[in-house]
Formats: structure tokens, C-alpha cells, sequence
């Protein structure tokens, strides 16, 4: 499966609301992770490692900031993992 990259919309303890690059299928598997600032004083940040399955296409917007189309849609989080960098 081909990478893309996004950025979040909103997280919940169930799910994901997202923007990306491009357009995934509904009930499609996707593998993805969360950045998390480091805290203040902190050595290193923590990201969270999800796996999940994409549950409903939102439509899509111009980003004209960067000239593109992006893709609003929300997945799941059926496992995950805290992982420090």
C-alpha cells in the first residue's frame, strides 16, 4: 500500500478524524501514527502508532495555503502503541 501523509483533525479514545492527501476507501486498513509534542523539559516526544480501518469519507477541501485538494475522513483505532522517539 502506497504511503501519503495527513494531519489530525480531531482524536478520540474510539477514532480519528483526519485530513490527507489523497482519498482512502471505506473499510480500508490503515496503518498510521500521531506526533506529540515533547513536554516542556521533556528529552524526547512520543508518538502514537495506530492501526484501524477508515469508516466514513467527509469530502474534500482546497488547502490554499498549499494549492492542493485534501481529504477529510475518519477511521478507527482498533490497536495502538505509544512509542518514544
Amino acid at each position: 500500500m502506497p504511503g501519503g501523509s495527513g494531519e489530525t483533525v480531531n482524536v478520540s479514545s474510539g477514532g480519528v478524524l483526519f485530513a490527507a492527501d489523497r482519498r482512502l476507501e471505506i473499510g480500508e486498513t490503515i496503518e498510521y501514527t500521531i506526533a506529540f509534542p515533547a513536554r516542556p523539559g521533556a528529552p524526547e516526544s512520543t508518538d502514537l502508532h495506530c492501526l484501524g480501518k477508515v469508516l466514513r469519507y467527509e469530502g474534500a477541501i482546497a488547502n490554499t495555503e498549499r494549492d492542493v485538494k485534501v481529504y477529510i475522513m475518519a477511521a478507527t483505532i482498533e490497536r495502538h502503541e505509544f512509542v518514544r522517539s
